[in-house]
Formats: structure tokens, C-alpha cells, sequence
């Protein structure tokens, strides 16, 4: 249900989520529309998708922005925020994965955290509770990330590779992400821990679905990151 005001009831309208899409047209729809009980911006960058993920997006209330060709998460990713940030209201930028796979409630959690203890940038982690299951070879993949992750940045997370993020204004507009790959995720926090600005990490739960299981990572992409941070 939308206001008079266009706004969502309950909604932090300074917060803009922003969504890397690519052909996601099953789910995307059902994302956005949990979504906008609670924020009104929604910025969909539609990596070049050929399965009317745009106008799913577009049809259940999200902005989409779009890149004609397929650049990588890591390339959305900029563009939405560059997005975002572009808009006066936006104190904060919340990303936010297309698969159904983050939960709209941990999001808000975060945000919340983020205001009352004046974090800059507040991260998601499946690793600080026992909510997620992801099994046993996702799991070799994701501490290998975290382990890639805090040799580089000189953080130390317990989950690198987790899309949920919460990230304040003056945090983001720092952000000139290079690597439009999955090594996005180090490069973001490497970026990130280079201001200095407060952080902490959220437990979070992460959905695994037969879908996005489907879409999931192998053991060959730690590998890959890996590769991308040292050559590039």
C-alpha cells in the first residue's frame, strides 16, 4: 500500500536500495515488490539482461536503469549507486541482491544500526549466526573469499562476499569500483575500509532457494576473484 505521498508506510525515504539485475525475471518482481513496503527508491541497473528482467522491475515499482550490453555486478553496482547518489535525499544506499536470496526485515535491521550508532557502513554476515545453511562446498567458497578478503583489505569480516550492504552517503561517494566481476566484493570493501569511517558487521539470514542455488557460485569463482585482485 502507497501514500498520498507516494511513499511506502513505515518507509525511510532517505534510503535508496540499489539492485544489480541480470535476467532475473522469475523473482525480480517479487524483490521489488517486498521491497516497497518499506523504501521508496528502488533502482534496478539492468546489466544487459535478455528476459524482460527490466520490465519486470519496472512493471512491480522500481526504477531501472539500464546498460545495454552485459558489464558485470560489479559495473551495476557503480552505476546504481552513481545513481542514487545523485538524488539529494540520499543518505544512504542499501544494495541488495535480485535472487530473493536477502531478507527485506535484515535490511531494515541494518539501517536501523546504522542510524542509531552513526555507522558509515554496516555489513551483511550469513557467518554470525546459525540462521544459514549454505552447505559445505559454498561454504569452502565463501571462507575463501573472507580469507582473500582480509589478506587484502586489512579488515576483518566474516563474510566478504555477502551482497546486503548499508552504506552512508559520504562512504559511497567514495566508491570507483574496477573490477565488474564477482571481485567486486573485495574491491568494495577494500574501498570502504580505506575511509576510515565506522563500521560493523550484522547477522544476517541468507534465503537458499532450488533457484538461487541454481545461480550459485562454484569453487572455481574463489579462484577467479583471486586472480582478478592480484592482475588487476
Amino acid at each position: 500500500m502507497i501514500s498520498s505521498t507516494g511513499v511506502p508506510p513505515g518507509s525511510d525515504i532517505s534510503a535508496w536500495v540499489v539492485i544489480p539485475l541480470y535476467n532475473e525475471a522469475a523473482i525480480i518482481s517479487d524483490v521489488v515488490t517486498a521491497l516497497r513496503e518499506h523504501f521508496d527508491h528502488i533502482v534496478c541497473v539492468d546489466d544487459g539482461s535478455s528476459d524482460g528482467s527490466a520490465e519486470q522491475a519496472r512493471r512491480a515499482g522500481a526504477i531501472v536503469v539500464q546498460h545495454p550490453v552485459n558489464l558485470g555486478q560489479g559495473a551495476a553496482l557503480q552505476t546504481g549507486i552513481e545513481f542514487a547518489l545523485g538524488h539529494n535525499g540520499a543518505d544512504f544506499v542499501v544494495t541488495f541482491d535480485a535472487d530473493g536470496q536477502h531478507r527485506v526485515e535484515d535490511a531494515l535491521a541494518m539501517l536501523a544500526r546504522a542510524h542509531q550508532e552513526n555507522l558509515a557502513i554496516v555489513f551483511g554476515s550469513r557467518f554470525l549466526d546459525d540462521r544459514t545453511r549454505p552447505g559445505a562446498l559454498k561454504k569452502l567458497v565463501l571462507k575463501t573469499a573472507v580469507w582473500v578478503t582480509n589478506m587484502t583489505t586489512g579488515l576483518t569480516l566474516t563474510d566478504a562476499h555477502n551482497g546486503l550492504r548499508v552504506i552512508r552517503r559520504d562512504a559511497a561517494s567514495t566508491l570507483r569500483l574496477q573490477q565488474d566481476r564477482m571481485a567486486h566484493a573485495t574491491e568494495i570493501v577494500l574501498q570502504l575500509g580505506r575511509t576510515g569511517l565506522p563500521w560493523a558487521e550484522q547477522p544476517v539470514e541468507v534465503l537458499y532457494t532450488d533457484y538461487s542455488k541454481a545461480k550459485g557460485q562454484g569453487l572455481l569463482n574463489a579462484v577467479n576473484i583471486l586472480v582478478d585482485l592480484v592482475v588487476r
